[in-house]
């Protein structure tokens, strides 16, 4: 299917990409992920979206199932936030898009992931499923599509996996933001860690994620949240989103880690890495409290870079996780994302510092390098 792109946001991913960071980034490529627009046509058998239906790509698939059935039974089906779906329902939630029943999908079908394979082999080449060829090209040669949604462009074509329908009085320059980052990091605390209330959270790096897990976190009713990043500038908007503390690791000699096991009796319930970085992965684990503490895994490290830890740090206890699109199942997930913003019940608007035109995406890379925004949000 395809769809005209109107607004799309700048994702550090997307920087990472640009600059030969990723280990699957293939080039030349269209980047763009985090964004939202209007279906303009669809191929044959899509079903679950029309022409005309606002949508937000979704890098990160979600298959569908007309009957749901896992080894020849019958099944229900949860999401990562615990919704269930039943299975006697004739007509399924938009949400499901590839017949289970046809081409099963373990990973839809199971409760504790979101790592749909449907067409992860071929997003993965830059390509389409259906012919294993791209959809773009310059000056007759082709283009690859990136992430499976290629979203600076005009005009994109995605697989019907790849794309939520949502609320169509949803503002779509705000929700556009709900494809990546800012849903990762909220559903890093609600589905990955589940973050109860009374516990101590400790995030690393300020970014827009990491400002998504203060504010999930504070939702969650966390007694104490550590902010961590070296650059104070950050601190303002960190206590603004609701942390308790602010921590410079560049302010003490002594290990970032051991300076928040010695402020919280021992470390703390639960860390949150948003910083891309294999030194902070450590520090962020090392920094749990001894027997139950776990330290979840957001950012995105470069191509060839290796996590370490002394094992003792496991063998007594600690849990290291990873988390990607905060665990979300993202067809379900994501219009249910857009009615809550809907509500009331979120600060999206507060992480866009930047409304720019698509032709001044230059200028908006300089601002996320130099790291004086938080979103930008273009308009094609």
């Amino acid at each position: 299917m395809s769809a005209q792109v109107l607004f799309t946001a700048l994702c550090h991913t997307d920087a990472y990409t640009l600059d030969g960071l990723d280990p699957e980034g293939l080039f030349p490529c269209i980047l763009g992920h985090e964004a939202a627009g209007v279906v303009e046509s669809v191929g044959e058998g899509v079903t679950s979206v029309s022409v005309g239906d606002h949508v937000i790509p979704c890098y990160q698939a979600r298959s569908k199932a007309q009957k749901l059935l896992l080894n020849g039974r019958r099944v229900s089906q949860t999401t990562t936030d615990n919704t269930v779906l039943d299975p006697s329902s004739t007509s399924p939630p938009q949400a499901y898009c590839a017949d289970l029943e046809a081409q099963p999908c373990k990973f839809c079908l199971h409760p504790k992931t979101n790592l749909c394979q449907s067409v992860r082999a071929w997003t993965g080449r830059g390509v389409m499923k259906a012919d294993g060829a791209s959809r773009f090209t310059l000056d007759g040669k082709p283009l690859f599509h990136f992430m499976g949604t290629s979203t600076f462009s005009e005009y994109t074509v995605v697989h019907e996996v790849s794309v939520a329908k949502v609320n169509p009085a949803a503002p779509l320059d705000k929700v556009c933001l709900l494809g990546c980052g800012i849903s990762t990091g909220w559903g890093a605390v609600f589905n990955t860690a589940k973050v109860q209330a009374g516990n101590t959270v400790a995030v690393f790096g300020l970014g827009a994620v990491g400002l998504a897990c203060i504010e999930a976190a504070v939702e969650a009713k966390a007694s104490r949240i550590i902010a961590v990043d070296t650059n104070p500038d950050k601190f303002a908007s960190a206590r603004q989103w609701g942390a308790t503390d602010c921590v410079n690791p560049k302010d003490s000699a002594t290990a970032v880690q051991q300076v928040i096991v010695d402020m919280t009796d021992g470390g703390v319930d639960f860390s949150f890495e948003c910083v891309g970085n294999v030194e902070v992965m450590r520090a962020a684990l090392e920094c749990c409290h001894k027997g139950w503490g776990e330290s979840i895994i957001v950012g995105v490290a470069a191509a060839g870079q290796e996590i370490r830890t002394r094992p003792f740090q496991l063998v007594t206890g600690r849990v290291w996780r990873g988390t990607a699109f905060g665990g979300y199942k993202s067809r379900v997930a994501v219009p249910q994302l857009v009615d809550k913003y809907m509500s009331g019940a979120t600060k999206l608007d507060s992480y866009i510092t930047h409304n720019m035109k698509f032709s001044e995406i230059n200028e908006a890379f300089d601002l996320l390098h130099a790291g004086k925004c938080l979103r930008v949000v273009l308009s094609l």
